[in-house]
């Protein structure tokens, strides 16, 4: 029994660890949107390359695609080839989170010259070059630099050559160093909390911890999978697309503790940068299985194994290199809802609502043809779907998990001016429960001159967040233009969005689905949500 409590003892002290090595990229990231969003992850891995904690700071699509990650760079540089000191980079999007954005730091740990861990962070940088933000590139060479796998550090010493390569390549170098330096930072100190902790429990590795994590966690992974029940369902999503829209059809089988998910009848790849990379499909398609069939079962490498994901090479979930993929969340952020729908199928009544899914990515910039250059990213939140026992959360990124970035930061960094951002009533879906309520965005240019804005990721403007079990649709996500003289434009493609000279631009971001029948909604809540401005009176039924 006491060895029980001081192995437990142990593992929540990993996590503390690997939470302390993201609060330390938190607070040292340059880029806004790893700094106040929290588009960050961490982790600590065995010297198998096998992840065994996660840090409650992130997002599942950094964290799920790191599982992996780290298995690429040992293969690239084994181990018993590294050095105390030395730190390896990539942002290769299929050997890494998906695009060209994230950049993945792995440090080895030693004690003396025994390797006892590997940790690894990775955050979203603002800006890699190419053509920036944007879904319009025709291929991975248009989207920025890709640093492979290398040696960022040698023996303790910066390799100043990788991060000539990727200051050289952006439109923000100081931030895109100050973030890689950052995850860097982060990594070192898990290191030192980790050589701390090996010290005070008397371990010479944690070789044993690891064994006795995964085994745990894989056996309560295969027990939660084993209480469906077998069968096999089906389910599809149709989102707005970029040239056309896309079908995202997924079947899910089950049978004893083992889970495939086949993705077989989707879209093919598009030809701009919507694509999810296979590691990003695997990601988030497992993240929202494990949300409704083992929520409490810690995420690790043994947790993630039991749930196999299939795509057809080529289709939209599993584009092949060069396809285009800055803008993979489009995609990959809309796949929990579709597991929910699938597992509705087996879980009748139990299953929350769609979501705004996707968050909306507000990459906005100027160069010095039209006045004072700027590039700065602002994030909008949809909502959450209603739940089988309560409301959606509103403004709420899920699944991302990304916060907001605040307007006092955007406008202290360029000349924007943020006019609205305020809750939009009746957005979100009735419903016995609601769905979660968007928000209004409304940005203009202090001085008044003309700036661009990625519309990449906005989606659900004509394909909104459905409701469950008769619940409502939620309100689909609105672009507008407006003019110096106010006359307003909708903008409906996902290219990139021209602001003219004291304009403004108002994105209106989809609200989420309701639970249950609008008619079995409790009359006090309706009359609370409609003095809170949550709905409008003629948005209840």
């Amino acid at each position: 029994m006491l060895q029980a409590i001081r192995t437990q003892v142990m593992w929540n002290r990993l996590i503390s660890v690997v939470e302390e090595q993201a609060q330390t990229l938190l607070r040292t990231a340059f880029g806004s949107v790893a700094r106040e969003a929290g588009d960050l992850s961490a982790g600590v891995y065995d010297t198998q390359g096998r992840m065994l904690a996660q840090a409650v700071t992130g997002t599942p699509g950094h964290v799920n695609t790191m599982a992996v990650a780290v298995g690429h760079f040992l293969r690239r540089y084994p181990l018993d080839k590294l050095s105390p000191g030395d730190v390896l980079v990539t942002n290769d999007p299929w050997l890494g989170t998906g695009h060209l954005f994230d950049f993945v730091v792995v440090t080895p740990v030693f004690r003396g010259n025994k390797p006892v861990a590997v940790f690894a962070s990775t955050c979203h940088t603002i800006d890699v070059g190419g053509r920036g933000f944007t879904a319009d590139a025709a291929s991975v060479y248009e989207e920025g630099v890709c640093i492979p796998h290398l040696k960022l550090a040698r023996a303790g010493v910066l390799n100043e050559d990788v991060l000539a390569i990727v200051q050289a390549n952006s439109r923000n170098p100081v931030e895109a160093r100050g973030d890689i330096l950052s995850l860097v930072s982060s990594n070192e100190v898990g290191a030192r909390r980790l050589l701390d902790m090996l010290v005070e429990f008397g371990l010479q590795d944690i070789a044993g911890l690891a064994e006795h994590i995964l085994t745990q966690s894989a056996r309560a992974a295969r027990e939660a999978i084993a209480r469906l029940p077998d069968g096999e369902w089906r389910a599809e999503m149709r989102l707005d697309g970029y040239e056309q829209p896309v079908n995202l059809v997924a079947t899910l089988r089950k049978k004893g503790d083992h889970l495939v998910v086949d993705y077989a009848g989707s879209s093919r790849a598009s030809a701009r940068g919507i694509n999810s990379p296979k590691c990003y499909t695997d990601a988030y398609s497992v993240f929202g299985l494990k949300c409704l069939i083992a929520p409490d079962v810690p995420n690790n490498a043994a947790s993630l194994a039991p749930f196999e994901v299939r795509a057809e090479p080529g289709s939209i979930v599993d584009p092949q290199r060069p396809s285009p993929v800055t803008a993979r969340h489009v995609i990959g952020q809309m796949l929990p809802d579709l597991m929910f729908g699938c597992l509705e199928q087996a879980l009748e009544g139990r299953v929350p609502a769609e979501s705004a899914g996707s968050i909306w990515v507000l990459a906005m910039s100027r160069d010095r043809q039209q006045g004072q250059p700027f590039n700065v990213m602002s994030v909008g939140l949809g909502g959450t779907g209603a739940r089988p026992t309560k409301d959606g959360l509103s403004t709420t990124a899920f699944p991302s998990g990304v916060g907001g970035i605040p307007v006092e930061v955007t406008e202290a960094q360029s000349p924007l001016v943020f006019w609205h951002k305020e809750y939009l009533p009746g957005s979100g879906g009735a419903g016995q429960w609601r769905g979660g309520v968007a928000q209004r965005i409304e940005i203009g240019a202090r001085d008044g001159a003309a700036f661009e804005c990625s519309a990449a990721t906005f989606d659900r403007r004509d394909n909104a967040a459905r409701g469950r079990s008769s619940g409502n649709a939620g309100t689909p996500g609105l672009v507008q233009v407006f003019s110096a003289d106010g006359e307003a434009s909708v903008y409906t493609s996902k290219g990139s969005i021209h602001v003219p000279a004291g304009g403004r631009l108002r994105v209106d971001l989809p609200g989420g689905g309701g639970f249950g029948p609008a008619a079995q909604r409790d009359p006090q809540r309706q009359a609370r949500d409609v003095r809170d401005g949550l709905v409008v009176p003629d948005s209840l039924s």
